[in-house]
């Protein structure tokens, strides 16, 4: 099988983390907003630790082994995070949206459901997964491909349950609320082919692909889940959530990357 295949139906199976995390919506049970906040806190640690160990460090290693000095891959990486960044800022504003907890962002809409505008901001936030997922396959490395789905799939779990609980809180039903946090990580494969696909068109493209993935994950994790941590946690209970996160994806890539 292809590198490009590969990359599709990992990010299709990280993906699906978010509805194998929601399953507990169905229980009658609601957590409180410090059990949110160490969800959260969690999925946005692997998040930075999958950006840092998974992307940057190896994009910046592809990028030397390509003949460019150690200053000219930094250069590259530099550029690239900020490129990935600013594109998903611009979609962010360009696109109408609602987060769970920050609100309305992007253009105004009329005649759109809420529900569709949680959809939208999601997605948004899931799309810079898949493609992480589908470079690191394209880079032709199985292995760091992997872990980079498995520490994505990670992250999708605790964030699909809290998508699900915020969902059911506002009155949606237990079942319509998982079968909307699972739609939201079917995203991914279409990330993943597209970051699959780059890289493995032309290596060159191998240190971009991982810095354009890299800026966009962190644009993701400054954007949302800092502030929606801020919101949802008490005392430090995210804090410690992203803490316990960023060692747990640290470990995973250390281990097998």
């Amino acid at each position: 099988m292809d590198t490009v295949a590969l990359g599709a139906i990992a990010s299709l199976v990280a993906g699906l983390g978010t509805g194998v995390g929601a399953l507990p919506v169905l229980l009658p049970w609601m957590p409180d907003t410090k059990v949110e906040g160490v969800l959260l806190g969690i999925g946005g640690g692997i998040m930075l630790a999958a950006t840092s160990f998974s992307l940057i460090v190896p994009g910046t290693e592809a990028a030397v082994d390509l003949g460019y000095s150690e200053a000219i891959a930094a250069l590259i990486m530099g550029l690239g995070i900020c490129l990935g960044g600013g594109l998903l800022w611009l979609v962010h504003n360009r696109f109408p949206h609602e987060h769970i907890f920050k609100g309305k962002e992007g253009p105004a809409v009329a005649n759109l459901k809420r529900i569709w505008l949680f959809v939208a901001a999601i997605t948004l936030h899931n799309f810079p997964e898949g493609l992480a997922v589908g470079v690191g396959f394209g880079s032709g490395n199985t292995t760091q491909g992997l872990t980079l789905a498995l520490g994505i799939a990670l992250q999708n779990m605790p964030e699909g349950l809290v998508v699900a609980w915020s969902l059911k809180s506002l009155h949606y039903s237990p079942f319509y609320a998982l079968g909307i946090s699972t739609l939201t990580g079917l995203v991914e494969p279409v990330g993943g082919l597209v970051g699959a696909g780059l890289v493995s068109i032309a290596q060159e493209a191998l240190p971009w692909g991982m810095a354009l993935a890299a800026g966009a994950m962190l644009f993701v994790i400054v954007d949302e889940i800092i502030p929606d941590i801020s919101q949802k946690s008490l005392g430090q209970s995210g804090t410690l959530g992203v803490m316990a996160g960023f060692v747990v994806m640290m470990c995973l890539d250390i281990a097998w990357g």
